[in-house]
Order: C-alpha cells, then structure tokens, then sequence
C-alpha cells in the first residue's frame, strides 16, 4: 500500500471494517487453520445456545407468570410489546455473552490461532517445538489476562450505567459512552492476541490503538457487524482473531495489502 493511502481515513476504516469479513478468504486459503478454530466454534455455539435459551426462557416465564392477562385489546398489545423487548434484551446477552463469557473460555485457543495466522501470513515459523505444558501454562496466563480485562470492561460499564437518571442528557451522555467503550474494547481485546505474544501490554495496545484511530474503529464496527448476523456470529471471534492479525501483519510490513485501497485512493485523487 502507498503511503498515501495509508494515510487516508476512509482507506484505513474500510481496511479495518472488512478485516474480519476477508478472514473467509484466509480460512478457504488455508484450510489447516480450520483446526484452531473448531474448539472456539463450539464454545461459541454452546455460549449462544445457553444466552438464547436463558434470555427467551427468564422472560418468558416472567412475562406468563406476572403480567396480567385480559381479553381487552391493550393487554395484547402489552404482551408483544414485552415479547419484543425480551428479544432486545436477549440479543443484548447473546452480545455481551460473546464479548465476556466466550472471549474468556476461548482465549487460550484465540492466542493459538494467532500464532498460526501469523505464520501462515508472513512465513516466519516458530521453530518451538509443542509442548503440553508449555501450552496449559500459556493457556492458564492467557485467561488470568482475558478475566482481568473483561472485570475492568464489566465494572467501567457498570460505573456509567447511573448516567441514565440525570434528567434530559442523561440517557444521550450513556449511549456514547457505552459504545466508545464497547469499541475501545473490541479492538483492545483482540489486537491483545497478537500484542502480548509481543510482550506489549496495556500501555503498547493502547498507543497502537490510537496511533492508528481509523483503522481499529473500523475493526470494532466490522465486528459489531458480524455479531449483528444471525448464526453468522458464531464465527465471529475467531474470524476476529485472523482479521486482527492481518491487519497486524499488514502495519508491520510483513504482508502487502492489495485489496483495493490504492485502487480508492487513485480514484478520489482522480474526481477533485
């Protein structure tokens, strides 16, 4: 990629947003990574099923057993509009469920398929044998790291969720808030699988975050996409994982990206 097109925010947010998506392509190109991402492809399934189920099934029984029931129009109207709001809610757990729960079960597995995207991109392979217990030590670290993250992402949410009762501006003052963390989140927690096997902490991710705005914005909406596709969301950690690492590969100058976005560049150049 030119170093214009580097430069410009719309390439770098479209590169972004569409880094998870092309991470398809990756697995149809390299089909021995379909092997990291089955144990995660479950627990997702099984996160999924649980927080669907639990959702529809509390709120069900809830709204059966505690709203009243009448032959008068209205009561109807009540009851659907309940059922409807139970599905807003469940659809808000199923999110929060992948975010949190899945992240967290699947985190030793994510760094994994990191490491073995990152091979397959640059061709620069880790000479390190396997080992069992190198692996349930890593993997015991990696989920200590993942749990410390999702606690501090749980109680920041938690701390503006009073914003809410001040009057007018309130409920505004939250939804902003609530989604520049959320995305803030996104891209902090997956860019983490490949910045910790670098020995790049808070500090490192958070620079690399906000030296490169549009690009991790663009990755943490193009996820929010994916979890906003039935079913689809199932793959979406692991497709995650491979879209992050190739953007990563891709700053690092171990890849080229070739996809288009000097195509994007020539042509705005060409209209102005």
């Amino acid at each position: 990629m030119t170093v214009q097109a580097r430069k410009n925010f719309v390439v770098n947010f479209t590169r972004g947003f569409f880094a998870p998506f092309r991470s398809v392509r990756i697995l149809r190109s390299n089909p021995r990574l379909i092997q990291y991402i089955l144990i995660p492809f479950l627990i997702n399934a099984i996160v999924f099923s649980g927080a669907v189920y639990l959702g529809l099934d509390f709120f069900g029984s809830t709204v059966v057993e505690y709203i009243p029931q009448g032959e008068a129009w209205y009561w109807s109207v009540l009851y659907w509009f309940l059922w409807m709001v139970a599905v807003l809610l469940t659809a808000v757990l199923v999110f929060f469920s992948f975010t949190v729960v899945g992240n967290l079960l699947a985190s030793p597995f994510n760094d994994l398929l990191s490491e073995r995207t990152e091979e397959v991109l640059s061709g620069n392979l880790n000479d390190e044998p396997f080992a069992l217990g190198r692996f349930f030590r890593d993997a015991l670290s990696t989920v200590l790291l993942e749990a410390k993250k999702m606690w501090i992402f749980v109680v920041l949410m938690v701390l503006i969720l009073p914003l809410n009762l001040l009057p007018g501006v309130g409920n505004t003052i939250y939804t902003v808030l609530a989604i520049s963390l959320t995305l803030f989140f996104l891209s902090f927690e997956y860019l983490g699988f490949v910045l910790v096997r670098k020995r790049q902490f808070f500090r490192d991710q958070k620079n690399y975050i906000f030296s490169r705005k549009f690009l991790m914005l663009g990755f943490s909406c193009g996820v929010m996409a994916i979890l906003a596709i039935p079913f689809f969301q199932l793959l979406c950690i692991p497709l995650a994982v491979i879209g992050v690492t190739r953007l990563w590969c891709e700053e690092e100058g171990l890849i080229s990206y070739d996809s288009g976005a000097s195509q994007m560049l020539s042509s705005e150049q060409g209209t102005n």
